[in-house]
């Protein structure tokens, strides 16, 4: 953990002095103070408005009705006034944002096909043409898996379900559709074809079932949504041209049930989502990864490397920390605001985790570490929800969803993402993306206590298990006393399951039931700390009585010295029977982190010199601003800024610019000052009453970012105007102990005149302010793609200074922007020309 030192430097001591330390040293500043106090007016105005009405009843003896009755009035005022800012409200936001509404009302109330939203699906009629001919056969084919497969492994999973009988199956005339269908032909192996499948399926099936008579239970209607990927691999050279088909869930579907019978109480509300949620756990087990389903093809396809083969890599997720929370505790009948105890969940695939829940904080800081194993890299996503631990039900606090194959791209992502589904609220990452190799020479093993390796093991089978534990080796039999032997004879089958374990992660197979010679094909992973030192422990188990049917311990460092750091063979089990064995395979994989791709620099052709840019009155200003390296997470705060260590240019940037590639943060975009800050942007700021002055000294001085601006630009086509929502800044710069007095300028150029100034309100004593603050301009889409907006973040205190009020500045090219879909991006403040 990073202490004060850390994460404020002593270059400012004001900031120092203006934190709380615990102990007899606590200093506090005066406007800390000032702040306090006004804090503690507020409440007592509150409380005084509140309690004052009630005293003052009781103090002219009048009756407690009337309290009654005017607590009732007020509370009907405000809810009707909460009603009419409701549609109102809902009317303006339908005008501004009237295709994305129509959109979202067309794919919830009409079920829009997926190609309709998303370009890269495509549409597949003719295939749901198929699926409608075929059903009835699919129907037929079910029908005879449920009576012949599924209905003897539900009478032996419990004794109390012996008796179950499907005594009805249908699966309707409404077959599968496939709305929506994308090929990827890029980061895919040429011996495989990858497809995404949309499918959704709203199915009149109607199955009843006789548990124990009387006793029925049944489905009729169920309504499944959700991607499917379908990998087609290996591609061979002679018939049927495909090896085999592996399909599955890259993340959970959604699933509703309509339950009959007995089973109807499980459409109550009370009792809906833990009935679907068993089932979705079922289904995760069998078809979300890494689970697969396999249909091998050719008999020289190897089922174990298509239903588990090994990972494409291992992500490596640090929570930071969060910033701006939604705080959803209230006081006082939702008079007095409070704060949230935010907690986050983090899921991938089928695995879940839940980070610690700070209290009251609406700025919490975690610096937690997970590790994800990712089989599928573009596809598999990050899915994270920000939650507010309550007594009763957590409050969304915001969820956040992020693609692997990014990570990949990029190996190392370190910076804050915003949370949807929310005003406001981000959550800083860093994610960083670990290749899997089989060279021992590379193993580096870390010393605080995170993963240096990967096993992926494939459970296939064992042979001849032992009925009971008395039943050991043929030495023990011949002992065995007589009654002991009926008992044996008795147990005709036999349940087991396999647990492996590594240290504390412990894990277990599916349960094979009536076998001495189980099948279980499952794989798991393990994440490895010490190769040296730790073992695979594996324990064959009895499923009913849990007595241990045979055991077998793996060293890991005997993965060292085999080839490809695999052992694919049968183990003969200990303290089993004689010829009791267990066949799997194990393969040791070294976390290395990959280099990112070199920096591509062009060499930009000559031009004439009355282009080149102009140099700053100093001369010692760059021509591009330098690169900052990201600063480490061990001293990350949120009035710590950071840059990329990248820098991009846009297509009209000046000649002697250099071309650097984009950044690795997607929502953000960097400007270098001397290219895209044109003349025409400085001129358009000389209505300002401190141009021409020189900047502050904290700021000529300044290296790195002066923070960054969060704009919204879209074209609103029914109303024939351009909006443009300035959102927020983040890590501004700080130009004093208590933060920054901020508002942003905006110009639409070519107007320059002060008319047309426009400009939000100053957000005082911060360096991350939010606006939310809406400009409109009457202009053609036609001609708002030929103008550029000049955007400046301005310092509101320094009204009687001759300094520059800048604090950086940004030029946007609309058209270079997507205006009618609207934009939503980050953009990087920069200065041009400091005045030193």
């Amino acid at each position: 953990m990073a202490t004060a030192g850390d994460m404020f430097p002593s270059g400012a001591p004001g900031l120092a002095d203006s934190m709380s330390i615990h102990g007899s040293t606590e200093k506090l500043s005066p406007s800390a103070v000032n702040r306090i106090m006004m804090e503690f007016l507020m409440y007592f105005g509150r409380a005084l408005l509140i309690f004052y009405p009630v005293y003052l009843t009781g103090y002219l003896g009048l009756s407690i009705s009337w309290v009654v009755l005017c607590m009732v009035m007020v509370t009907w005022w405000k809810k009707n006034r909460q009603w009419k800012d409701a549609r109102i409200g809902g009317a303006i936001h339908f005008l501004d944002n009237e295709t994305s509404v129509v959109n979202k009302e067309l794919h919830s109330a009409l079920q829009m096909a997926s190609w309709v939203h998303f370009p890269d699906f495509e549409k597949v009629e003719w295939l749901n043409k198929v699926l409608e001919q075929a059903w009835p056969f699919f129907g037929m084919y079910m029908e005879k898996l449920l009576k012949e497969n599924i209905q003897p492994a539900i009478r032996l999973s419990s004794s109390a379900l012996k008796m179950f009988t499907f005594t009805k199956v249908h699966f309707g005339h409404l077959p599968l559709r496939i709305t929506g269908m994308k090929a990827y032909t890029d980061e895919v192996d040429h011996r495989e074809v990858v497809l995404d499948l949309n499918i959704c399926y709203e199915s009149d099936v109607d199955i009843d079932a006789e548990v124990q008579p009387p006793i029925k239970a049944g489905v009729k209607g169920l309504k499944l949504q959700g991607m499917m990927r379908v990998i087609l691999e290996p591609l061979i050279g002679q018939a049927p041209l495909i090896g085999g088909v592996t399909f599955f869930f890259i993340r959970r579907p959604t699933l509703q049930i309509n339950w009959t019978g007995m089973t109807n109480l499980l459409d109550s509300p009370g009792f809906s989502s833990l009935s679907e949620g068993t089932i979705m756990d079922i289904i995760a087990s069998l078809m979300v990864l890494p689970n697969r389903m396999c249909i091998p093809l050719i008999d020289q396809v190897k089922v174990d490397q298509m239903r588990f083969p090994l990972p494409r890599g291992v992500v490596r997720v640090h929570l930071l920390e969060a910033r701006d929370l939604v705080a959803k505790d209230t006081y006082m009948m939702g008079l007095v605001k409070g704060k949230s105890d935010p907690y986050a969940t983090l899921r991938v695939g089928n695995r879940q985790v839940k980070s610690k829940t700070v209290k009251e904080n609406l700025h919490p800081r975690w610096n937690e570490v997970y590790e994800f194993v990712v089989h599928e890299a573009p596809g598999q996503e990050l899915e994270l929800e920000m939650y507010d631990e309550d007594t009763d039900k957590d409050d969304s606090l915001g969820t956040f969803n992020l693609d692997f194959g990014e990570v990949k791209k990029k190996i190392e992502m370190d910076q804050w993402f915003p949370l949807e589904g929310v005003q406001n609220g981000e959550v800083h990452l860093k994610l960083q993306w670990f290749s899997l190799k089989s060279d021992p020479e590379l193993l580096r093993e870390s010393s605080d206590g995170l993963a240096c390796a990967m096993l992926a093991v494939y459970l296939d089978n064992a042979s001849n298990l032992p009925k009971d534990h008395s039943e050991m080796t043929e030495h023990q039999k011949h002992k065995k006393p007589a009654k002991e032997a009926r008992l044996t004879n008795r147990a005709a089958t036999l349940n087991s399951y396999v647990e492996f374990a590594i240290d504390k992660d412990v894990k277990k197979s599916k349960v094979a039931y009536a076998s001495k010679d189980p099948k279980w094909e499952e794989g798991f992973t393990f994440f490895v700390h010490n190769v040296k030192t730790q073992q695979l422990m594996i324990q064959v188990k009895e499923h009913e009585k849990k007595t241990q049917l045979g055991i077998f311990n793996l060293p890991l460092s005997r993965l060292l010295n085999t080839s490809d750091m695999t052992l694919d063979q049968r183990f003969v089990l200990e303290r089993s029977g004689a010829n009791s064995q267990i066949q799997l395979k194990a393969t040791l994989r070294i976390l290395t982190v990959e280099k990112p791709p070199p920096t591509i620099i062009l060499n930009p052709p000559p031009q004439d010199k009355k282009q080149m840019p102009q140099t700053n009155q100093g001369g010692k200003a760059p021509a591009s601003t330098p690169a900052v390296a990201t600063s480490s997470s061990a001293a990350l705060s949120p009035n710590a800024t950071s840059t990329p260590s990248t820098a991009s240019c846009d297509k009209q940037s000046r000649s002697d610019e250099i071309w650097r590639p984009p950044p690795s943060t997607p929502n953000m975009r960097r400007y270098d000052s001397q290219s895209l800050l044109s003349d025409n942007s400085i001129a358009s700021s000389r209505f300002d009453l401190s141009d021409g002055a020189s900047y502050p000294e904290a700021i000529s001085k300044h290296q790195g970012s002066f923070g960054e601006i969060q704009l919204t630009v879209r074209y609103a086509s029914l109303r024939n105007k351009l909006i443009v929502l300035v959102n927020s800044c983040r890590n501004l710069f700080r130009t004093s102990e208590n933060g920054t007095d901020s508002y942003v300028r905006l110009y639409f150029l070519p107007d320059q005149t002060w008319i047309h100034r426009k400009r939000t309100q100053a957000k005082k004593r911060t360096v991350n302010p939010v606006f939310n603050h809406k400009f409109e301009f009457d202009v053609s889409l036609q001609e708002a793609q030929t103008r550029k907006l000049d955007v400046s973040v301005k310092n509101g205190k320094m009204f009687h200074s001759r300094e520059r009020k800048d604090i950086g500045m940004v030029m946007i090219d609309l058209s270079q922007l997507e205006l009618a879909k609207g934009v939503t991006e980050w953009y990087e403040l920069t200065l041009p020309g400091l005045k030193l």
